[in-house]
């Protein structure tokens, strides 16, 4: 049976998740936090001490979801373009639960809200790192083509991970309702997912020629290919 205490911490949190992506760092206060949970103020500070402690151990809790997935995926076995894409698709399936929660995170970040930007700064370079890691390895293996590794990852994360929260927030914001049965289908569900990924990876794929070699005239004129 879990501890009381542990209860306790797991309901402001619960409680965290769901007000967070409409109040914001500026707008959740300990009062509305401690009565959407059911407990006292004074053992929200028992627990968290203060308000931006909360929110910090709040966003913490969900990246660690997200990127230990994203680890798993990196540590399977396979080559490294096929972890890429599981790792690619799992993030995408995280922001796809949690979108409402990572817009708002951006969102506070972009107006200067200390615990957001906090937050960007000490765990963007793990993800990160990860996936240029694996796609290193990838192009190594001849399975993506040469370009800088921060205009790579870029891309894949704009292709990939930009549909789901940024096409999200933007029917929320202009109250599209009509238009959501769409987005979940075309854009967030797990075939949508999928596809998106394989085509980005697919427009990073080495040419042709790089790949089998460049067809060259041999005989007469019948062809083959150099570096077969």
């Amino acid at each position: 049976m879990a501890r009381p205490s542990r209860q306790i911490d797991q309901a402001l949190l619960d409680s965290g998740r769901r007000l967070y992506p409409r109040l914001g760092c500026a707008g959740m206060s300990v009062r509305t936090l401690a009565a959407d949970a059911g407990v006292n103020q004074a053992m929200f500070h028992y627990h968290f001490g203060s308000k931006d402690d909360f929110l910090r151990a709040l966003l913490q809790s969900m990246y660690e979801e997200m990127f230990g997935a994203l680890s798993a995926a990196a540590r399977q076995d396979g080559s490294a373009l096929l972890s890429l894409r599981h790792a690619l698709g799992g993030m995408a399936r995280f922001a796809r639960t949690h979108r409402r929660v990572l817009a708002r995170v951006w969102t506070d970040a972009m107006s200067g809200q200390t615990v957001a930007r906090d937050f960007f700064a000490a765990n963007a370079p793990r993800h990160l790192g990860l996936l240029l890691e694996l796609m290193r390895q990838a192009q190594a293996d001849g399975e993506l083509r040469e370009l800088p590794p921060l205009q790579r990852v870029s891309y894949l994360m704009g292709a990939v991970l930009l549909p789901v929260i940024f096409i999200a927030g933007l029917l929320d914001a202009t109250g599209q309702a009509a238009l959501m049965p769409g987005f979940e289908r075309q854009v967030i569900s797990d075939a949508a997912i999928d596809a998106r990924v394989d085509l980005a990876l697919a427009a990073l794929h080495p040419p042709r020629a790089a790949r089998r070699g460049t067809l060259v005239q041999v005989d007469g004129g019948r062809k083959a290919r150099s570096g077969a």
